[in-house]
């Protein structure tokens, strides 16, 4: 999966309600949300401005969740999926 594919499976699966599994894993509806928009901000950005944007964003979803007590689940490993594919170094070729 491309960085594209995982930015817009991230914002999808993050717009659909929570589910029980997700609140016992410590999601609100306001953390979902505020990742999610997160997450929506960087895709815009990189549909403006192009891929080499990348450079610049340094999520920290994974410290934002492990703040608020995020344990490991399917929503987790979606946003850290973003966040390993924006940080991680690319070749100009696996952005696309």
């Amino acid at each position: 999966m491309d960085l594209t594919e995982a930015l817009d499976k991230a914002v999808a699966t993050l717009k659909a309600p929570l589910e029980r599994t997700d609140r016992a894993q410590g999601w609100t509806d306001d953390l979902r949300r505020e990742i999610q928009e997160e997450i929506s901000i960087n895709r815009s950005t990189l549909r403006r401005h192009g891929h080499w944007m990348v450079t610049y964003l340094r999520p920290r979803l994974d410290e934002w969740m492990a703040h608020e007590g995020v344990q490991p689940g399917r929503l987790r490993d979606v946003v850290m999926n973003v966040q390993v594919l924006i940080t991680e170094p690319h070749d100009a070729a696996d952005l696309r």
